[in-house]
C-alpha cells in the first residue's frame, strides 16, 4: 500500500519556460472549454474553498496572455473578471462568522462556502487568496483590461485588504502560511495604490508580519518557526510559508524574509530524509503540498545551498485512470483532474521567479541531522531520532509503555528523555560521516546516568552504537518501527527493514487491539492512527499530539552487544545491507573503542573536554 501524498521529489518536474508555457497552454484550454455563460472558471464540483477559485484561473489566463498574447486568454480573463466582480464579492456579513471585529462594516471578503451561513470559518484565508488572486491580475493588466475593470479589481483588492486587517481579527486560525500570505498580499497590493495609501499598506504589513508573525514564533529543533495550527511545523503548511517568505522577498526585499527565510528552509533540510520522506506536523502527518512548495522550496534552496528540492510532494495526476489533467505538481485538480483555481498564486509566482533547482546537498554539518548519501538521521529537539533512514527504508520512533523515542529501556523504562544539557558531537573521515550525541537521563531509581549514542554512516549503511552505565534486569534498545520504504518514484507502506544487532535482534507487535496500538503490519497509516487518538475531528485535531497518545507499537528491539567493558551496557545495531556485524568493544580510562567492519571510533569520556563538550575519533 502506498502512502497516498509521499510522492515524486518536487525537483523532477519541468521547470524550463518551455515546459511551463505548455502547462499554461493546457490551462487556457481547459479555461475555454469549461467558461460558462456567465463567465465562472469553477470547477463544477467545488464546493469549498471556492470564493477564489474562478478569479485564480483568470490570474493564471492573465499570465498567459502577458507571455503570448493568445487573443482568446484576454477575453476570457475579462469575462471571468467581470463574473467575479458580479458574483463572488460579498460585503454582508457571513451569518455566524464569529471573528468580525467590526460588523456590518461593508467591507468585501470571499467566502470559502458560498451558501449563507454554511461554513463561515474559512472565509478568512479564501479572502487572503482572493486578494492574492486579484493582485496577479493586476500585474499583468496593461493592456489587458479598460480603465473601469481595472479601477473596480483595485478598489476591491483594497477592500480585502480592509476587511482582512481591520473588520476581523488578524490570523484567527492561528496558521502562518495564511497570515504570511496576508503579508505577501498587502505587499504586493502597495504597488498599486497611490503612493502614500500605498506606503501606509505596505507599512501595515510589515508590521503585522513583526508583531503578529514574528513576535509568535515557536521553538522546534533550535529554530524560529511561524505557528501552523497550534503547533511548530506542518508537513503541508511549512512549505507553504516558506514559499509566501520567497514571495515577500521578492517583490519587498525586506532583509526580514530573506533571514526568516533561511532559517525555515534549514529546519525542512534537517527534517527531510535524502530519500525526501517526513512525518509529522500540527494538522496533517503525512499529507504534503506540491505545487504550493515549489516556489519556497527552489528560492531558499538557492539561498542556502541545500537540495530541497527531493521533498516528495503530491505530484502524479490526481484523477482515475485515462483521464487527463496536469498533476498536482504543477496546480490543484479536482477529481476528474480538471484545473481547481485554488492556489494558482502559487503557479503564476513559480513560473515569473527565475530561480532553478539547487540539487546537491549542504556540506554544512546540521546539529539535528546525520546524512551522508542514502543514509539519514533526524533528530528532534531532544537530540532522539525522530526519523531513521537506511537500506531504503524508513523507522519512525517505535512506543513503549506510551513512551515513545530510540534508546534503551530497562524495566519497561525508556531512557531518551535528557535530563540536563544533551551534548553533540560531528565528524568526518575517510568517507564516513559520524555524530555522538551525549544525553543524561534519570530512570525510575532516579540515577542519573549518561546515554552516549553513535551514529556512523558510510552513505549505504547505519551502524548506531549506544553505551550506558550497566542497567538492572534485562534491558533492551529500542531501535525503531520500520513504517515505510521507498520504490523510488513512491513511498509503500512496509512492516520490514533490514536491520542487524550485534546481540540479539527481534521485531514485536502490540498484543493489544485498538486505537493505542499500531500495528505496522495493518493497512491503517500513521496519520489515520494519529487522528484516531487526536481530540477533535479529523481536519482540526493534532495528528501529533495523537500520537504521543499511542501506548504501543511494532518495534525493533535489540539486545545487549557481548564484550561490553566493565561497567556499560553496549547495544549495537546496523541499518541496511551487509552480512555478519560483529563488533568489538574496548574500555579505558579515557572512553570506550568501537571496531566495525567498516570503520573505528574513539568515543572519550563521558566528562568530555574542558568544557564539556564529547570527544570523538573516527577512522575507516
Amino acid at each position: 500500500m502506498h502512502l497516498p501524498h509521499q510522492r515524486g521529489p518536487l525537483h523532477d518536474l519541468p521547470d524550463t519556460p518551455q515546459a511551463y508555457d505548455a502547462v499554461l497552454a493546457d490551462v487556457t484550454e481547459q479555461a475555454l472549454a469549461r467558461m460558462t455563460r456567465e463567465g465562472s472558471l469553477e470547477h463544477p464540483d467545488a464546493h469549498d474553498d471556492i470564493g477564489d477559485t474562478s478569479l485564480g484561473i483568470t490570474s493564471l489566463l492573465a499570465l498567459a496572455w502577458q507571455r503570448g498574447k493568445d487573443p482568446r486568454s484576454a477575453e476570457a480573463v475579462r469575462r471571468s473578471l467581470a463574473f467575479h466582480l458580479r458574483e463572488r464579492v460579498y460585503t454582508d456579513d457571513n451569518p455566524g462568522y464569529p471573528n468580525l471585529r467590526v460588523t456590518n462594516s461593508g467591507l468585501p471578503y470571499a467566502r470559502y462556502v458560498l451558501e449563507s451561513g454554511a461554513h463561515p470559518i474559512g472565509d478568512w484565508p479564501s479572502t487572503v487568496w482572493a486578494l492574492l488572486q486579484a493582485v496577479n491580475v493586476l500585474d499583468a493588466a496593461d493592456g489587458l483590461l479598460d480603465d473601469g475593470q481595472r479601477v473596480e479589481l483595485e478598489e476591491l483588492a483594497h477592500g480585502y485588504w480592509r476587511w482582512l486587517t481591520e473588520a476581523t481579527f488578524f490570523n484567527p486560525q492561528e496558521a502562518g502560511n495564511q497570515a504570511i500570505g496576508c503579508v505577501v498580499g498587502g505587499l504586493m497590493l502597495a504597488r498599486h495604490l497611490p503612493a502614500a495609501q500605498g506606503e501606509s499598506v505596505r507599512a501595515r504589513a510589515l508590521a503585522l508580519y513583526a508583531d503578529e508573525i514574528r513576535a509568535h514564533r515557536v521553538r522546534d529543533r533550535g529554530a524560529l518557526l511561524p505557528p501552523e495550527h497550534g503547533g511548530a511545523y506542518d508537513n503541508n503548511y511549512g512549505p507553504i510559508s516558506l514559499s509566501f517568505l520567497a514571495q515577500a522577498h521578492r517583490v519587498d526585499g525586506e532583509e526580514i524574509f530573506a533571514e526568516d527565510g533561511d532559517t525555515l528552509a534549514r529546519y525542512i533540510d534537517a527534517r527531510l530524509t535524502s530519500g525526501g520522506y517526513d512525518n509529522g506536523g500540527p494538522r496533517y502527518s503525512e499529507q504534503h503540498s506540491g505545487f504550493e512548495s515549489v516556489l519556497g522550496l527552489r528560492y531558499f534552496g538557492a539561498r542556502i545551498g541545500a537540495d530541497l528540492g527531493r521533498y516528495r510532494g503530491d505530484t502524479l495526476p490526481h484523477c482515475p485512470k485515462g483521464v487527463g489533467g496536469a498533476p498536482r505538481g504543477r496546480h490543484a485538480v479536482g477529481a476528474d483532474g480538471g484545473i481547481d483555481g485554488h492556489f494558482a498564486f502559487m503557479l503564476v509566482w513559480q513560473i515569473q521567479d527565475p530561480t532553478r533547482w539547487h540539487r546537491t546537498p549542504s556540506p554544512a554539518p546540521a546539529r539535528h541531522q546525520l546524512r551522508l548519501g542514502t543514509v539519514s538521521v533526524a533528530f528532534d529537539s531532544r537530540m532522539t531520532p525522530s526519523l531513521i533512514e537506511a537500506g531504503g527504508t524508513y523507522h519512525l520512533p517505535a512506543a513503549v509503555d506510551r513512551q515513545h523515542g530510540f534508546g534503551p529501556v530497562t524495566d519497561g523504562f525508556l531512557l531518551c528523555r535528557p535530563m540536563g544539557e544533551v551534548r553533540v558531537r560531528d565528524v568526518r573521515s575517510g568517507g564516513l560521516a559520524a555524530k555522538l550525541v551525549t544525553k543524561p537521563v534519570v530512570g525510575r531509581d532516579h540515577v542519573l546516568r549518561h546515554v552516549r549514542s553513535l551514529y556512523v554512516t558510510d552513505g549505504t549503511r547505519l551502524w548506531v552504537t549506544v553505551a550506558v552505565e550497566r542497567l538492572d534486569g534485562a534491558p533492551y534498545l529500542l531501535s525503531g518501527m520500520p513504517y515505510a520504504a521507498d520504490d523510488g518514484d513512491r513511498v509503500r507502506r512496509t512492516a520490514e527493514g533490514e536491520v542487524t544487532s550485534a546481540g540479539g535482534l527481534r521485531l514485536t507487535h502490540p498484543t493489544a487491539s485498538g486505537p493505542g496500538h499500531f500495528d505496522a503490519r495493518g493497512e491503517l497509516t500513521q496519520e489515520q492512527a494519529a487522528f484516531a487518538l487526536a481530540a477533535d475531528p479529523r481536519g482540526y485535531g493534532n495528528p501529533d499530539e495523537g500520537w504521543r497518545h499511542l501506548v504501543s507499537s511494532s518495534a525493533l528491539e535489540a539486545e545487549p552487544a557481548p564484550g561490553a567493558p566493565e561497567g556499560l551496557h553496549v547495544f549495537a545495531v546496523r541499518y541496511g545491507p551487509g552480512g555478519a556485524f560483529e563488533p568489538v568493544f574496548e574500555g579505558g580510562a579515557d572512553g570506550f573503542t568501537v571496531r566495525t567492519e567498516a570503520f573505528t571510533a574513539v568515543v572519550g569520556a563521558v566528562a568530555g573536554d574542558g568544557r564539556g563538550e564529547p570527544s570523538l575519533t573516527l577512522r575507516s
